[in-house]
């Protein structure tokens, strides 16, 4: 992934529904709002309004605030955090941020309570949104495939085949993993995709 190409897409957006600690609302004041059952607990310090569509949108603004800023132009959102950004897994304890092999993966260790990830990213496997750089569904549900154990992978994966409006087909996500350079557990991942397609 080349930031100079990345980076300009990259805006910190105003998403009115989403509330985090700022000069209007302290965390403790948001806390005290969740706990009267004014907000609801989104991730992190952020929180949303009962009744908010919880979209991917608002899912990757509420990752973004929760990493440095100093670093969120250099990471990426990927496997199941990606998953939870597209609404097809379970809140993450900690960030699985992906680090492209150009940067220094030594300079953003103890930014943030996460998992770092050296990886190669090219540009159709990372998109935008709500100031956070996510993988791609496909590279998502791909790095699921070969990097998470097969009990959680299943599950994620399943829902992310069944959302069609992320457009990941079993056949591509299957030449996507059968096409990865040689890595650990790729024999493991073609395993979990034939079993999701005897399923």
């Amino acid at each position: 992934m080349d930031p100079a190409v990345a980076a300009p897409h990259l805006s910190e957006p105003v998403i009115p529904e989403l509330y985090s600690p700022n000069r209007i609302f302290t965390w403790n004041e948001l806390q005290s709002m969740a706990f009267d059952g004014i907000l609801l607990p989104l991730y992190g310090k952020s929180y949303a309004s009962p009744g908010t569509a919880i979209t991917h949108r608002l899912r990757a603004r509420a990752a973004a605030l929760t990493v440095p800023e100093r670093i969120r132009t250099k990471v990426v959102a990927g496997r199941l955090t990606a998953a939870w950004i597209y609404g097809c897994a379970n809140p993450p304890e900690h960030l699985s941020l992906l680090v492209d092999a150009k940067h220094r993966i030594s300079s953003l260790r103890g930014s943030t309570a996460c998992s770092l990830h050296e990886v190669r990213l090219g540009q159709m496997d990372v998109v935008s949104l709500g100031g956070m750089l996510v993988s791609s569904p496909l590279r998502t549900a791909a790095d699921i495939a070969l990097h998470v154990e097969s009990d959680r992978a299943l599950p994620a994966l399943r829902r992310l085949l069944a959302k069609e409006d992320l457009g990941i087909r079993l056949r591509l996500l299957t030449l996507a993993v059968e096409a990865a350079p040689r890595v650990p557990h790729k024999r493991r991942a073609l395993a979990t995709l034939s079993h999701l397609a005897a399923g």
